[in-house]
């Protein structure tokens, strides 16, 4: 309409409900925005529409209307990017049955914990992350961050999924490939970027559930503001009673149900000044408690941290953002030895891990002549780790074993995006990095008299990595483009992996003090489609990559009472393949999303032992798929069906434990029964499928159908 202006501006509340009060027109253009939907514009006409019954429905924003900052560090329209980027909103998370982060992410092709297993019931050593068949471990090959701030534990690099708590979160990027570049290491395979909510007015936010396995679950999100001041506060807790993970074919009276409990905090304070800066304050607590499946098998972890920073923008010398973070760790694990039938189990460890971490980060944005943007920034980083251990023979205590040291890194990068015409974008990025293990030493001493103690201190070592990338983004039509991308990666060895041991089933592995970094080198090539008015959103993307000296646990010996696995660089692995993606808005209130992932990983060189060559990396199915399907209507109800399949794989170095293929089904349903009030229901496992998420050797088994009812509380003030 010409001559147009703003009459008035609403927020709806947290039932999407909206009033303007009295407006001196009788007509209107009516604008809705909401973060993660498509923008709405209907015309509204007093004469005609009684606003009592106007009722505005959002459809959710296609892949290339979608905004992302993780693959450039700025923020970037997602098909303006060659990289190959998953974003599941706010709304896609609530309609997954999933109670954990990781299980929902398990929507992502590619993205995979260790053994299968999620974080409800797996030991929290086995939750690193790895994408694109890169071979998971312990140690993530992927950096989760929470806001900008790493996730990775400092000591182990694996994740605990309940730091952040469901209710905060608003969505999450999921970025595929080496992002060294921007990153340093642990984005060897990729990054996930979980991005929080702020409260731009008052807001309660709750969901509450229960369920069987003796398992309740509440996360909580509250925040507000006054003036330029907000706060917010996220809780969450949970706990499960699990289930027993040994396949029963195979149990004794030594396995017990493996169950979880845990807790988090985070609290934030803001104080923003205009539109031009942003400055915030945030601290949080993780507490948690597992038992691994039989009594004396326990684990128990206790991480507090902060966080401060803020974001400055200036016309002229462009955008700033610092971070600064650092915490400590306390993590406390019993391991035994379970007797040939499994009736009776001996104490072999007790072992204490206390680590600390403190780390800074600094970027600079600045877009040049409309067509160029430059970031550039710096971060450092420096962890103190131990392993403290009191070692039991014949279930007496009989030594005492100390091992751990220091690790400090620091790094640097630029990076340029350049659109040369409206049809072709180059980017550009070089990092350097350099990182020393230092004050590491190992230190033995036995409980017997007149023993003497034997001790060995390691020598420092300092290596470097130097991390391009390069991309380009063709679109010869709007609904068509093509992307390329080339990089270099690297991930250095945890104090872990480097220092402590540790004891799964029948299966010790040995700490290798002499561990060096891991060097992906890797590429894609992929076609981006969008059809009938962006309403099918379709990828296909082809990569490659290889590893030299990947970090893997290679048997060294095998008993039928125990197997020794040391953590030896591998000379080289490749993991190549294709990965399809799908949106779908089948209508106003159906969409369909789905991934394919096949990926052929193998070892490609290992002089050490010539007869890994070839074999298939453990952990790595070669087939993926996954759906999910959504109806969305808040005047009658929610749906959500999500489904998951993956091929055979092999649960060790020498593929002689084989994982079966398996395929899941889960569904949520929700109704909306008051204004701020939503009741739902979720199965996950409908089929109860028992498939093997790992052999030790013994044969451990995925959870049952798990079921468990709950309720949404949703305030806003506006």
């Amino acid at each position: 309409m010409s001559g147009a202006s703003e009459l008035a501006e609403t927020l709806t509340d947290g039932a999407g409900e909206f009033s303007f009060g009295a407006l001196a027109t009788r007509e209107a253009l009516i604008v809705v925005r909401a973060r993660g939907f498509q923008t709405l514009e209907q015309k509204w006409s007093g004469d005609r529409i009684e606003a009592a019954n106007l009722r505005l429905v959002l459809a959710p924003a296609s892949l290339s209307e979608a905004l992302i900052v993780t693959a450039t560090r700025t923020e970037t329209r997602l098909n303006d990017t060659a990289a190959s980027i998953v974003t599941l909103s706010a709304a896609e998370l609530e309609t997954t049955a999933a109670v954990t982060l990781d299980d929902a992410l398990r929507q992502v092709a590619g993205f995979q914990l260790f053994r299968r297993a999620g974080s409800r019931t797996a030991n929290p050593t086995t939750q690193g992350v790895s994408l694109r068949g890169t071979g998971a471990s312990g140690a993530s090959r992927a950096l989760v961050l929470a806001d900008g701030v790493p996730l990775n534990d400092p000591f182990g690099g694996w994740i605990n999924w309940g730091r952040v708590p469901r209710e905060s979160v608003r969505s999450v990027e999921v970025a595929r490939g080496g992002f060294s570049h921007l990153y340093g290491s642990g984005a060897l395979g990729g990054v996930i970027n979980i991005l929080t909510r702020r409260a731009a007015a008052p807001v309660l936010s709750l969901e509450a559930s229960y369920g069987n396995q003796r398992t309740p679950d509440a996360s909580l999100f509250i925040g507000g503001r006054k003036g330029s001041w907000g706060a917010t506060l996220a809780a969450e807790s949970f706990r499960t009673d699990g289930y027993i993970i040994v396949d029963e074919d195979a149990r004794g009276r030594a396995d017990t149900r493996a169950g979880s409990r845990r807790a988090s905090l985070d609290l934030m304070f803001d104080y923003e000044r205009d539109d031009d800066a942003r400055f915030f304050f945030r601290t949080s607590y993780f507490g948690e408690a597992r038992a691994n499946g039989t009594p004396l098998q326990t684990n128990r972890t206790h991480l507090r941290q902060w966080s401060a920073g803020g974001d400055w923008s200036q016309s002229m010398l462009g955008d700033f953002n610092v971070r600064a973070y650092g915490g400590t760790q306390v993590y406390d694990q019993n391991f035994s030895a379970v007797a040939p039938d499994r009736n009776s189990e001996t104490l072999t460890r007790v072992q204490r891990v206390p680590s600390q971490f403190a780390g800074l980060s600094a970027q600079w944005t600045r877009s040049f002549a409309t067509r160029h943007t430059l970031v550039a920034g710096v971060d450092a980083r420096e962890v103190r780790g131990a392993s403290d251990e009191i070692v039991f023979v014949g279930g007496r205590a009989a030594s005492l074993v100390g091992a751990g040291g220091r690790e400090r890194s620091a790094g640097v990068f630029v990076e340029e995006i350049a659109q040369l015409t409206p049809r072709l974008t180059l980017a550009g990025g070089v990092r350097f990095d350099r990182w020393r293990n230092y004050r590491a030493q190992n230190a033995t001493r036995p409980l017997s008299p007149n023993a003497l103690t034997s001790a060995s201190v390691f020598i420092d070592r300092t290596e470097t990595a130097f991390s391009p990338q390069g991309s380009l983004l063709y679109k010869p039509r709007e609904n068509f483009s093509l992307v390329a991308s080339i990089y270099r990666a690297f991930r250095q060895p945890t104090l872990n992996e480097l220092y402590r041991n540790f004891r799964v089933g029948d299966v010790l592995t040995l700490a290798n003090e002499n561990l060096r970094a891991e060097r992906l080198s890797g590429g894609e090539f992929g076609i981006n489609a969008t059809a009938f008015k962006r309403r099918l959103d379709t990828r296909a993307v082809f990569f490659w990559t290889e590893i030299a000296r990947p970090v893997a646990n290679v048997t060294l010996d095998a008993t039928p009472a125990l197997i020794t696995r040391q953590r030896q660089n591998l000379g080289r692995t490749r993991s190549r393949g294709l990965e399809l993606e799908l949106d779908a808005r089948l209508s106003g209130s159906w969409a369909l999303t789905g991934g394919y992932l096949f990926a052929d990983a193998r070892v490609l060189k290992f002089p050490a032992d010539t007869g890994l060559e070839g074999l298939r990396l453990p952990q790595v199915a070669r087939h993926q798929l996954t759906f999910q399907l959504r109806y969305a209507n808040p005047a009658r109800f929610n749906f959500g069906l999500q489904g998951r399949a993956a091929g055979a794989q092999f649960d060790d170095d020498l593929n002689r434990f084989r994982l079966e293929r398996f395929f899941t089904l889960d569904a949520l349903v929700s109704r909306r029964f008051a204004r701020s009030l939503e009741l739902f229901a979720a199965a996950e496992n409908l089929l109860n499928a028992r498939y093997s998420i790992g052999r030790t050797p013994v044969r451990t088994v995925s959870p049952p159908a798990s079921l468990r009812i709950g309720l949404r509380l949703r305030f806003l003030s506006h």
